[in-house]
């Protein structure tokens, strides 16, 4: 094998690539990314055997031919050559069966490799749901939900988010759910063509994470192909592949509150810098605050152990019974970073009731938050 490419078109490739592979590995393998040059094509593979990574790159193909070598070591070296450096890899004969030679400028590097017959493929299967989504919409979908996605280990089904078509009013909607107990996002979009009939999926979070950076540049399609146990997501030059979450996603329906009949409004930005404030003296394991209502205002306070406390009295729009609630800050914070509009509707029931939140720019996203002892 030998090629020469660009570094910054090589690097872009190995920023999507390298992400996937742990840094701490029992299978050296897998510490390594499949480098397959033909065709005018450069081919990087990762994967960490639940997920893979595919991303394809224009060079000037000499050789063609492929292996195996470390990601992050690569990675690295490409990231701190100069801009516009040209780089030469090459593997074989010339550089030795066992070692991958790279040479840009007066820099030259010589770096193990492993056979390409010991990395492993990802079996995809059949993927009959096929559908394409906006980045806009994608982008919108994960940001939404993601900070609500559990990383408890021990309740698995909660670790990713829950993707299904549902029907709001008769009218059919793709919906996007996470949950770790203590809050709840949702959030819909409108169904895409090819998605009517998909089955529910829960979709990693490590993929979640991957697939947020690879549409992070924006304004490119995203192809969706997905099975029961598959889901595939092809962002311009990059396919990414992961296996989902082999569990029942909980009904969560159950869980958003009916029967509130306390709303407060308020300005989301107001509200947030007022959380922040008054949360820097709570304890670093509970971040409680407590919100009192009382007619067109709400008092914010915290304390902690050592004697510290602090409130803050912000202007809401309320006007039902007096009421004294607690909630994790950072909970409260996570929620009102994603508010869109200008103001947060909290439809309240009782100190002990889930909290309904609604983002008054947004009517397509909505958040439960269960409250906290003070």
């Amino acid at each position: 094998m030998k090629l020469t490419i660009e570094r910054a078109a090589l690097l872009t490739a190995l920023t999507h690539t390298q992400s996937v592979v742990e840094r701490r590995n029992t299978i050296p393998i897998l510490s390594n990314v499949l480098v397959d040059a033909d065709d005018g094509k450069l081919r990087l593979t990762a994967t960490d055997l639940d997920l893979a990574i595919v991303d394809h790159t224009e060079a000037e193909i000499s050789t063609p031919g492929s292996t195996t070598t470390p990601a992050h070591t690569l990675y690295d070296i490409v990231r701190k050559l100069p801009e516009g450096a040209q780089i030469e890899l090459t593997f074989g004969e010339e550089a030795g069966e066992t070692r991958v030679s790279l040479s840009a400028g007066r820099s030259s590097f010589l770096l193990p490799c492993l056979p390409k017959e010991d990395f492993p493929v990802m079996a995809e299967g059949e993927l009959p749901h096929n559908f394409t989504l906006s980045a806009d919409i994608l982008t919108d979908i994960i940001d939404k939900t993601r900070f609500a996605v559990s990383t408890e280990e021990t309740r698995y089904y909660l670790n990713g988010i829950y993707l299904h078509a549902a029907e709001i009013a008769d009218q059919p909607v793709l919906r996007a759910v996470a949950t770790d107990g203590h809050r709840l996002a949702q959030v819909n979009a409108p169904l895409p063509d090819g998605a009517a009939d998909m089955p529910g999926v829960i979709i990693p979070r490590k993929a979640v994470a991957e697939l947020r950076k690879l549409i992070d540049e924006g304004g490119v399609d995203v192809g969706v192909s997905l099975s029961d146990s598959k889901i595939r997501f092809q962002v311009g030059e990059s396919v990414l592949t992961s296996k989902l979450i082999d569990g029942t996603f909980p009904d969560y329906q159950r869980v958003i509150p009916e029967g509130n009949d306390k709303i407060m409004e308020v300005d989301a930005k107001v509200f947030a810098e007022a959380i922040d404030r008054v949360s820097t003296v709570s304890t670093e394991k509970s971040r409680a605050v407590k919100m009192s209502l009382e007619g067109g205002k709400a008092t914010i306070a915290a304390n902690s152990p050592d004697n510290a406390s602090a409130s803050e009295e912000i202007v809401v729009d309320y006007d039902a019974d007096d009421i004294e609630i607690g909630f994790n800050s950072r909970y409260l914070l996570d929620i009102a970073s994603q508010i869109d509009g200008d103001t947060a509707q909290f439809v309240l029931a009782d100190a002990v009731s889930p909290t309904l939140i609604k983002d008054g720019g947004n009517a397509d996203a909505l958040y439960v938050l269960m409250p906290m002892r003070v």
